[in-house]
């Protein structure tokens, strides 16, 4: 794990150091895969406290960050100055659907350009992460086209060295045929790997261990997040912010997800808390002091 001179705070002086007849390190409790970050759980204070927040994301322990493009090449430096990995960066919608009109507030450019600049920042995951309600086009032909174009960018994303993902939530699974569905029996599993995130699996009624064993040899990341025992089952995304909770404080079998999740795949363990009580940092903490002991 890397360690950087800054966090070693119990040594006040070099002269103390030389000092002492036996130095007592601090030792971290290593998790037994490696853990990420979502930044998304600090996107209130990530801009704003930028060195704080990537300082103790690698304090606690976790050595992987996914975030969305721009913010990841905004802060690449800082995120390599604590040893911390980008794995995946969240693209912006319209780079895929082809809708801009949809995204008005995003500027609009090239796929080819927005791959370059993943590439050189690191990352091997350029990620579909949400299709806004607003933008989902025309029904089943839409998922459709979807689906081709994410088949095209992974062609891309493959000659680039990286590869193409796609993030679930809830609504994918609604409908018929569900949207989900239609990505099952279109994306080419040469190209196009899922991002499964168990907590948006739960909230639409579905077995995160059930939906590892479907996408089988397909999930190369997993989004870690508990849910609220008395959260409700739904196909949209406006869940209460309690419903959101730090790993292994809700309903999910952790457990259970964690043993099928190589099976499926899975490369990155990503921990994301949409909405936290308080302190996001804090969520963070509890989530990994809790995943290390699985």
């Amino acid at each position: 794990m890397h360690k950087n001179p800054t966090r070693r705070e119990w040594l006040t002086t070099a002269a103390t150091a030389a000092a002492a007849t036996t130095i007592t390190p601090i030792l971290k409790a290593v998790p037994p895969r490696p853990l990420g970050v979502q930044l998304y759980t600090v996107r209130n204070i990530l801009m704003k406290e930028s060195e704080r927040v990537l300082k103790t994301i690698a304090e606690i322990g976790y050595t992987e960050v996914e975030g969305n493009r721009t913010d990841l090449i905004a802060l690449l430096p800082k995120i390599k100055q604590y040893g911390l990995k980008p794995v995946s960066c969240h693209i912006e919608t319209p780079l895929i659907t082809q809708m801009w009109e949809q995204y008005p507030d995003i500027k609009q450019m090239k796929l080819e350009d927005a791959i370059d600049s993943a590439k050189q920042i690191g990352v091997q995951y350029f990620t579909l992460a949400y299709i806004a309600p607003g933008a989902r086009g025309d029904g089943d032909d839409f998922y459709r086209r979807t689906a081709d174009r994410m088949n095209h960018a992974g062609e891309l994303c493959k000659k680039a060295g990286m590869r193409m993902a796609y993030h679930n939530h809830a609504y994918e699974f609604g409908g018929k045929p569900r949207p989900i569905d239609i990505f099952f029996e279109r994306l080419d599993p040469s190209l196009v790997w899922m991002e499964l995130d168990v907590f948006w699996l739960s909230v639409a009624g579905q077995d995160p261990v059930e939906a590892l064993k479907k996408w089988k040899g397909r999930v190369a990341l997993l989004h870690l997040k508990d849910k609220a025992k008395d959260a409700p089952h739904q196909f949209a995304e406006n869940m209460p912010a309690d419903a959101f909770k730090e790993v292994g404080s809700g309903s999910l079998d952790f457990p259970a997800i964690l043993k099928a999740a190589p099976g499926a795949g899975v490369k990155h363990y990503i921990v994301e808390q949409d909405q936290t009580p308080g302190d996001p940092l804090d969520s963070l903490r509890k989530s990994f002091n809790y995943l290390k002991t699985l």
